[in-house]
């Protein structure tokens, strides 16, 4: 399961919205699905993940932490 929170705190500190993961590169879905997205009521693809991942520059103990650790 996503840690919304340490997603949202990230993308703050990159000075990222949810907007920026709407373009092609990262996600290249609309605003709605992103919100979705991240509020767990959609999943959330590996490869969305990995985009995200590099997105949010995470290391990969980061990534395992914000993806999959409860």
């Amino acid at each position: 399961m996503i840690n919304k929170k340490k997603i949202k705190a990230r993308m703050c500190e990159l000075g990222l919205v949810q907007k920026d993961l709407t373009k092609k590169e990262i996600w290249g879905c609309s605003e709605p699905t992103v919100s979705q997205k991240l509020n767990r009521i959609r999943p959330i693809t590996l490869d969305e993940a990995d985009a995200l991942g590099k997105a949010l520059c995470l290391t990969n103990e980061e990534y395992y932490q914000f993806f999959f650790a409860n």
